[in-house]
């Protein structure tokens, strides 16, 4: 029988040591919100494949979407031969993306490629060359992906020297009151200091911060990053490769600040598993480059636009938005309870969340960051049948991301499972001292 041990031992001989492994724990099939391993054990799925399976894995309706569209064809590159799949999608998600205007819509293939793309589009619309950024974001691991993202290890370690007119500001700290303000006024000083608002092509920012550890965007900050937009002609990016699709209790994150950026980024529950990216912004926005300045071979695979078809089919059909909320509520609910009726309570720092894209941090008995905790609690969580993920700038934050398809008995027992390993890893850390 096939093992995780020997597939580990494969894996370590053919593949680079640069892409990493959560777990050596490897998938045979997997459903909903639960996943099977290679030995037969099950495991419930808090990860999602990283916030991909908001639809949960091998969803029927997905899944015979796929399947329709396979007997069809899989590929003419939408450049040679398009396709109606691809402007069905494009036609649906002018309409749900917020704004008040009229949207088209470019597919690629990953999130990367979504950002890479929108920073083409607003230079090319604004004839200007800098991009603005935040501390602690995350937007992908191309040059110019990396370069606007927020955080050195492990993303741009060994890789440099990276695109340039690339600066960051700092993203508001958790839980300081008017902290927004702040990251504001670190603004100004840049466009008096480094670069003027009148080079500045575009400002992109993640409503919510994925991997720089679910940290939420001050409604205010969005608000006042809107104003400065208009008044500079500058093209404001919302990043939601992570937060769109129904996660934080809307179908996009910005739609909890009121106001519309000119071009979304977004990937990931897109298409329920299938590689597929998309930006969606204004018309002349997205008009600017010029005919064959915009592409790429697979992006827009029928295969992946039959799938995304399907999965906004279904986020209607089940209302994912709404059940996002509740589950959300529901985590709130049980990490509170687990840190008011645990002995380990105290290690348990900031709850957070919107709608279900949650989180919670990690503490020293002082208070500090704990990643090292928060790694052996990922690790051991794996060991007693649930996946999970860590994130953050501090590497001390556990994150939930299980599908919003996910029964409650599904989500209860995760939660039953999280309690348990915290405190057996801190028993074992407590014997061992």
């Amino acid at each position: 029988m096939t093992s995780n041990a020997s597939l580990h031992q494969r894996r370590m001989a053919a593949v680079p040591r640069g892409v990493g492994n959560a777990y050596a724990i490897y998938a045979e099939r997997a459903s909903n919100a639960e996943i099977v391993d290679v030995e037969g054990r099950r495991l419930i799925d808090f990860a999602g494949g990283i916030a991909v399976l908001n639809t949960g894995h091998c969803h029927p309706k997905v899944v015979a979407a796929v399947k329709d569209q396979l007997d069809k064809f899989t590929h003419t590159c939408f450049q040679v031969n398009p396709y109606e799949q691809y402007i069905r999608l494009a036609e649906r998600l002018n309409d749900l993306v917020p704004g008040n205007f009229p949207k088209k819509t470019i597919f690629l293939t990953t999130g990367a490629e979504a950002v890479e793309n929108a920073v083409k589009i607003a230079r090319a619309y604004t004839k200007r060359a800098a991009v603005i950024a935040f501390s602690g974001a995350f937007h992908g691991r191309t040059l110019m992906g990396m370069a606007l993202t927020g955080k050195y290890q492990p993303y741009k370690v060994g890789f440099g020297p990276f695109p340039t007119d690339v600066y960051h500001v700092p993203f508001p700290e958790t839980g300081e009151k008017d902290g927004w303000q702040k990251s504001l006024k670190a603004l100004e000083t840049l466009f008096k200091a480094d670069v003027g608002p009148e080079n500045v092509a575009a400002i992109i920012i993640e409503p919510v911060q994925g991997e720089g550890g679910f940290n939420i965007v001050p409604f205010e900050l969005l608000r006042a990053l809107r104003e400065i937009c208009n008044k500079h002609g500058i093209v404001l990016i919302a990043d939601e490769i992570q937060t769109g699709f129904a996660r934080t209790g809307k179908m996009f994150a910005i739609e909890h600040s009121g106001i519309a950026p000119d071009l979304i980024t977004m990937a990931k529950s897109l298409a329920g598993g299938f590689p597929l990216s998309a930006v969606t912004g204004k018309a002349e926005i997205m008009d600017a480059p010029a005919a064959g300045g915009l592409g790429g071979t697979y992006g827009g695979s029928p295969v992946g636009c039959a799938a995304a078809n399907a999965v906004l089919d279904v986020m209607e059909e089940e209302k994912l938005v709404e059940r996002a909320n509740v589950i959300g509520k529901r985590m709130i609910e049980r990490l509170t309870e687990m840190k008011r009726r645990n002995s380990f309570g105290n290690r348990i720092g900031d709850i957070r969340g919107l709608g279900a894209m949650v989180a919670c941090e990690l503490v020293t008995k002082d208070g500090t960051p704990d990643a090292d905790l928060t790694k052996q609690v990922v690790n051991k969580a794996g060991e007693n049948g649930l996946v999970l993920l860590s994130c953050g700038v501090n590497a001390n934050v556990l994150r939930f991301l299980m599908p919003l398809t996910a029964p409650d008995a599904i989500i209860e027992e995760g939660f039953d499972i999280l309690e348990k390993t915290i405190g057996q890893v801190l028993e074992a850390s407590a014997k061992a001292a």
